[in-house]
């Protein structure tokens, strides 16, 4: 992974863990999507982008949320390396399996690396 990805998702998990620390859980999806999509093929750091959206559920006592990210969690850590759908953002309103477009700012920082 280059330096530049690299700074990218832990600047995303870190503005995300500032938000859930302030119990402001909606401040930190935008930065959870971000690092969601721009981890995908890397287990760990996939896994904790979900772990953290399973906080912010449990914060807003979103069950539907919690629910999707325990089950999302699992599917991270079996498949990661595998098959991810590219630019999905890991929420639990959307489908694990849509593939999405990936935004323009991302793309550059995944151009080449993951795909």
């Amino acid at each position: 992974m280059n330096s530049e990805l690299r700074a990218a998702i832990e600047m995303a998990f870190q503005q995300a863990e500032q938000a859930l620390a302030a119990k402001e859980p909606w401040r930190a999806y935008p930065w959870l999507e971000n690092a969601h999509i721009l981890s995908q093929r890397l287990p760990v750091l996939h896994v904790c982008s979900h772990w953290l959206m399973l906080r912010a559920g449990w914060q807003q006592r979103d069950y539907r949320e919690m629910l999707g990210q325990t089950t999302r969690i699992m599917a991270a850590l079996l498949f990661s390396k595998l098959w991810v759908p590219i630019g999905n953002t890991g929420r639990a309103k959307i489908s694990a399996f849509l593939s999405m477009p990936v935004p323009k700012d991302l793309q550059r920082l995944l151009q080449g690396k993951h795909q």
